[in-house]
């Protein structure tokens, strides 16, 4: 998360001067960062990017990389996102004209192993166009989202880095998981710096192992301390080796991945269902949370409106979404959440308002003098549909939809 600054130049969320991450581990951590050099790695460039063959109704990039799949991709610079893939150092950006996407690589040992990453990183497998058209021939709600929204998808991350994450994010808010994150990436081989960020290849098993829980806890992981390294103990006892266990689960069955996932110290359901949907090959995983309960009560399972959360009720909510939209029912849930983002949300048709969402903006609007008050959420610079702003004002009161993301973290 980074600092606001006073100008925004274009039409949505511009490159700004981001806080920079730590470099290296405090001082409280007795492991040895590994030397770099940093006048080896290539600066970044406005020249040499490469088309990537995806459209931007195939990869939207705001609608990918800040939406709570990943927290280390950095956006750095106007639509530009950045972030290591083992050894790569990748940026991409759009096309200021066509939207198409483009990469560059900063750093890698291979250019040919580095868009292959890049690639599968990116599930290019899974076609959008085909998906969604199998969604809206289901959902027309989903069909007229789909409109607006394009390019939301599903990321396949290492199994590893996704665990670590996503066992960070517990209970917590988007701002203290990215410093959490930054934390244990610090640990790895340092790749560069692109516009201020520091990036470093994820450290691997064994490198994790060296960390101890009271140096977690002097970092500020707090109790999440014990479950990473409860876990990375755990992995590093499976036979064959803890990531290829990990690996292993792409192959076998939702239920089977989800239960072998809680047997990790500090991984429940809604976890397990994270890492299997964003980096385990479980395309019809649904992690269930208040706001997707939320959804699931409004459009799937109305008779539940009004009932507590119960695990036996997210169950139902899962099977629920998988009959409505099948083997890629987490694809189709992960854009219905993104539609429930202020930002978004506040541009979509009236059709998507609540009864109470518009009387809450009539309210506001009837409170605004000379100034024009969009229809939930004041803005505080205009922004194009497929861009995510870092700020909205709302009860004046401004913040940034990354807190709402935080919400969904903690289950709130």
């Amino acid at each position: 998360m980074r600092r606001p600054i006073p100008q925004i130049p274009h039409s949505t969320a511009a490159a700004k001067s981001p806080t920079p991450s730590p470099t290296t581990p405090p001082q409280t951590i007795k492991i040895t960062s590994r030397k770099h050099k940093k006048s080896l790695i290539k600066p970044i460039t406005t020249t040499n990017w490469n088309a990537l063959n995806l459209t931007q109704s195939e990869l939207s990039l705001p609608l990918t990389f800040p939406t709570g799949q990943t927290f280390r991709w950095k956006q750095t610079g106007h639509h530009q996102y950045t972030g290591t893939l083992g050894p790569h150092l990748i940026s991409l950006k759009h096309h200021h004209q066509n939207g198409n996407v483009y990469y560059h690589i900063h750093t890698t040992p291979s250019e040919t192993a580095a868009k292959s990453a890049l690639l599968d990183f990116l599930n290019i497998n899974v076609s959008l166009a085909n998906i969604w058209a199998d969604f809206s021939a289901s959902d027309s709600r989903f069909a007229e989202l789909a409109m607006h929204l394009k390019g939301a998808r599903v990321l396949r991350q290492d199994p590893l880095e996704c665990l670590i994450q996503f066992l960070c994010s517990s209970n917590n808010n988007i701002a203290r998981i990215t410093k959490m994150v930054d934390y244990v990436s610090s640990l790895g081989q340092y790749l560069g710096n692109v516009e201020g960020f520091e990036f470093y290849e994820f450290p691997d098993l064994e490198r994790l192992g060296l960390v101890t829980e009271e140096q977690l806890r002097a970092a500020g992981f707090g109790y999440r301390a014990k479950y990473i390294t409860g876990t990375i103990d755990a992995l590093q006892l499976k036979p064959g080796g803890g990531v290829e266990w990990l690996t292993a689960l792409r192959k076998l069955d939702l239920q089977v991945v989800i239960d072998a996932l809680c047997t990790l110290p500090g991984v429940g359901p809604k976890v397990a269902a994270c890492i299997a949907l964003f980096s385990l090959d479980q395309h019809h995983a649904i992690p269930v949370d208040t706001h997707v309960w939320q959804i699931a009560t409004r459009h799937l399972l109305p008779e539940l409106a009004g009932a507590r959360l119960t695990p036996k009720l997210c169950s139902r909510v899962a099977d629920a979404f998988v009959s409505k939209y099948g083997k890629y029912a987490g694809w189709a849930q992960t854009l219905l959440f993104i539609a429930e983002l202020p930002p978004q949300k506040s541009l979509l048709p009236s059709s998507f308002w609540t009864v109470k969402e518009i009387k809450s903006a009539n309210k506001k609007d009837s409170e605004a003098d000379s100034e024009k008050v969009s229809l939930r959420f004041r803005l505080q610079f205009p922004f194009v549909l497929s861009s995510l702003p870092l700020f909205v004002e709302q009860n004046h009161r401004r913040y940034s939809f990354q807190d709402f993301l935080a919400s969904r973290q903690s289950g709130e």
